[in-house]
């Protein structure tokens, strides 16, 4: 187990978990998953009022925390790859504007260049 940021493991290429990662977060920004999410509260409201039995209730608040948790561990990675992107493009742009100043031109512009487009990367 390491504790590196995610997006430092590995180097540029996107990991398993990364990709599964975009994928879910697509997902759960959809109009789809949202109705789901509103069957699924509508389900635990329905077993709690109409007094069904305790382990009904129970397995309906379980789903309920399941998702919960999970959304949040998605929400978590996809905050921290975006975070990441926009502290390398802030870098890029900050290389830039000294090359600039300094009459030079190079490395630090293809730098920007890539990082312009880093959402599809990370």
């Amino acid at each position: 187990m390491t504790f590196q940021h995610p997006s430092e493991r590995g180097g540029d290429a996107r990991s398993p978990f990364g990709s599964f990662s975009e994928r879910a977060s697509n997902l759960t920004s959809s109009p789809a998953f949202f109705s789901f999410c509103l069957l699924l509260v509508g389900g635990v409201l329905i077993v709690r009022l109409t007094g069904m039995s305790l382990s009904s209730q129970l397995l309906a608040s379980d789903a309920m925390s399941a998702v919960t948790l999970l959304l949040l561990a998605l929400l978590k990675n996809t905050e921290r790859r975006a975070e990441h992107a926009i502290q390398r493009k802030l870098d890029a742009i900050a290389g830039a504007l000294l090359e600039q100043q300094q009459g030079e031109g190079g490395k630090a512009f293809e730098t920007l260049e890539r990082a312009i487009r880093m959402e599809e990367d990370t």
